[in-house]
């Protein structure tokens, strides 16, 4: 098990916040956590974040937890990904996915049909592009050069410090899952709770034995909020509203990803009343709604001997990266959170190169 820290987004109007995401960065790099994801909706973007933060560390691995597919071309992605690593020395982590209807439609002006499709393909033109061939493609949803014009098939003119940038895909969905294992270095999930976690590996280990391959060296990176303090029930408060925003705000009524994944996991009822607080902006209510094993399950909350014993247990369902985001009221506290996220890694015993 690695520990990797999830700085979010850049909110530029939170005071001291850019500098609060840095100086959470080095810690993590001076605690030995692997790496760390910049997001991106549709404010800060996570290229900008993750420069800056290459420019001031020098070990840890630096990740795009996502990119947005819809809002780049996938060579644009490919130069993207080739510029972060040179400039990290080669620590750049490539992460992907194709967002929601409402950002995907309402933000980048992308149609969100065919989502698999349009990843598959766009995945295979930047593979194509870091190869430093010449980018040639004929696709449903992507044909490089254009036909009938000026364009020609060009190749990448700068390499990445690796031969292969290693590629991650968001996905929640069972068909979604089937195509991270065949076609991604690891996964990026949400909402991950080690209780469930064995049917979205299950899906992912079909996609990968459909190309000949096993979960040997696969990365299963598990997004979880990490609250430390003696009381269970007072480090999920903070926690609730993170979880109701995924459950109830994360797309509209119709379309909604992980309130069906919450219902997978059967909270269904107990979504419903999520989805309908959120989306009628009692924000405070549906963050009460979320039941308490919910957050439970999907967080490490509690003491370090027991966040420990949450970090094994995601180590024994198949978890191989944790990506906190630490909790606290200040960021002295978010600091401290960050030493005790170390210190149960170390107690838990499934540290990666533990004996």
């Amino acid at each position: 098990m690695k520990l990797a820290v999830n700085l979010g987004y850049w909110d530029a109007t939170s005071a001291g916040s850019v500098n609060d995401l840095l100086k959470l960065a080095v810690e993590a790099e001076r605690l030995g956590y692997a790496s760390a994801w910049a997001a991106e909706a549709y404010g800060s973007d996570a290229v900008t974040v993750l420069s800056w933060v290459a420019g001031q560390t020098s070990r840890i691995e630096l990740g795009s937890g996502v990119l947005q597919i819809p809002a780049r071309t996938p060579a644009m992605t490919a130069m993207t990904a080739a510029t972060l690593d040179m400039l990290s020395g080669g620590r750049f982590l490539l992460g992907l996915g194709v967002s929601g209807p409402q950002v995907s439609e309402g933000w980048h002006g992308v149609r969100f049909g065919k989502p698999l499709a349009r990843t598959r393909e766009y995945v295979e033109i930047v593979n194509l592009a870091l190869s430093r061939r010449r980018v040639r493609y004929e696709g449903e949803h992507y044909v490089l050069p254009l036909p009938d014009g000026p364009g020609k098939a060009l190749h990448l003119m700068v390499h990445p410090v690796r031969d292969h940038v290693p590629l991650y895909l968001a996905a929640i969905g069972p068909k979604n899952l089937e195509l991270t294992g065949e076609i991604a270095d690891g996964w990026l999930g949400v909402l991950v709770s080690s209780d469930h976690a064995g049917d979205q590996l299950a899906h992912i280990a079909a996609g990968r034995e459909r190309v000949g391959r096993d979960m040997t060296g696969f990365d299963v990176c598990a997004y979880v909020p990490l609250s430390v303090g003696e009381d269970v029930t007072a480090c999920a408060v903070p926690v609730r509203p993170y979880t109701a925003l995924y459950v109830g705000g994360m797309g509209s009524r119709e379309q909604n990803f992980y309130n069906n994944l919450a219902v997978r996991m059967g909270y269904g009822e107990q979504a419903a009343v999520v989805q309908d607080r959120y989306l009628a902006r009692d924000y405070d209510g549906a963050a009460a709604a979320v039941p308490a094993e919910l957050v439970d399950q999907t967080s490490l909350l509690g003491p370090v001997p027991r966040v420990a014993e949450r970090i094994a247990a995601f180590a024994a369902a198949g978890v191989t990266t944790l990506a906190v985001t630490p909790y606290g009221d200040t960021l002295e506290a978010r600091l401290r959170t960050l030493q005790a996220g170390a210190e149960a890694l170390e107690r838990s015993g499934v540290a990666a190169g533990a004996a």
